[in-house]
């Protein structure tokens, strides 16, 4: 069962007993506690202290989002599952410029590997996804002569951009580059929504273990945002959001005509972001067989146990191997 909840439509979230109510001058619902994890609103919605102070105890995640589904910020409640021995190691791998860009190399590898892979279940119907899957053989022995942050990300800008240049050939939907801030056209729109939903989700997961979600070593750490699940997003992009964009356009789940302009960008309309928003939910609820751990696992734990490798290598336990897709 779910245990995240989307709120849709502007108005108030406040606590009333052991319940968490959000009402507006439409409805009124109250969402027991005991179902949620996390709670994304969408458009103007306001609370107060009494509500933050009781998700804090019950450790529910708020993300928040604009009126067009830009992400704009999470509440987090403060870490129940601290430790000073991770989070001094994690600080440490980061002021090592040499520990530091060995797992900002992984995180890339990691995610070049999930990019080969997605093409991969596409190619035998087109030489141009066939060349670009080629070329991208290429690329892990540039990640692993990068002798710094910047020449990895350009590594990383480089390989992308490739990436970028077969998504018209899979969808059939005009698509040149990748644009944001804003997103100037629908696939873009749907990239920028379908990666803040993965950026919230990894929050989410790091919250669950000793790590400090502002420490990071791929992107440059930030007062201001949650910088290591940006890092941890890249391995996980291409499986989940990539190829979910990928299914709801080619099985017509999704149409242009479920975007609108506003703001100088392309953005989802409310319909749009409610297709998108049940898929995402069914994908990481979605389970698979783990080969290592011998179980069905569900998507989202993925990005936890991703997390939790990443403990063990702070701690020189075992050193930290990306996910690989082998489905």
């Amino acid at each position: 069962m779910s245990k995240n909840y989307y709120i849709m439509n502007s108005g108030e979230l406040y606590r009333k007993d052991n319940t968490i109510e959000f009402r507006n001058e439409v409805k009124q619902k109250s969402i027991p506690v005991n179902d949620v994890e996390q709670l994304f609103c969408f458009g103007e919605v306001s609370l107060n202290s009494k509500l933050l102070t009781f998700c804090s105890q019950n450790q529910i995640v708020i993300h928040f989002y604009s009126y067009y589904g830009m992400y704009s910020g999470s509440f987090c409640p403060r870490e129940s599952n601290l430790s000073g021995l991770v989070k001094v190691k994690q600080a440490e791998h980061y002021l090592d410029p040499e520990k530091r860009l060995v797992i900002a190399k992984r995180f890339v590898l990691g995610s070049l590997f999930n990019i080969r892979r997605t093409i991969e279940k596409r190619k035998k119907d087109s030489e141009k996804l066939e060349k670009v899957y080629d070329d991208l053989s290429t690329f892990p022995e540039k990640i692993l002569d990068a002798g710094n942050i910047n020449q990895l990300m350009s590594v990383e800008a480089h390989f992308r951009k490739k990436y970028y240049s077969v998504w018209q050939e899979i969808t059939d939907w005009e698509f040149e580059k990748r644009a944001y801030n804003p997103p100037n056209n629908p696939i873009n729109a749907l990239i920028s929504f379908g990666n803040s939903l993965l950026y919230s989700q990894t929050i989410k997961e790091i919250y669950k273990t000793q790590l400090d979600n502002t420490i990071s070593y791929l992107h440059q750490p930030s007062e201001r945002r949650f910088s290591l699940s940006l890092d941890l997003s890249e391995v996980f992009k291409p499986l989940f959001i990539d190829r979910m964009i990928f299914r709801l356009i080619n099985q017509g789940q999704i149409k242009e005509s479920y975007f609108m302009k506003a703001m100088n960008g392309t953005y989802l309309n409310e319909k749009g972001r409610n297709i998108v928003l049940q898929e995402f939910e069914s994908l990481i609820n979605n389970t698979i067989y783990h080969r290592e751990l011998k179980r069905k696992v569900k998507y989202s734990n993925l990005i936890k146990f991703e997390a939790y490798k990443l403990v063990k290598h702070v701690l020189g336990e075992k050193e930290y191997v990306p996910l690989k897709s082998w489905w």
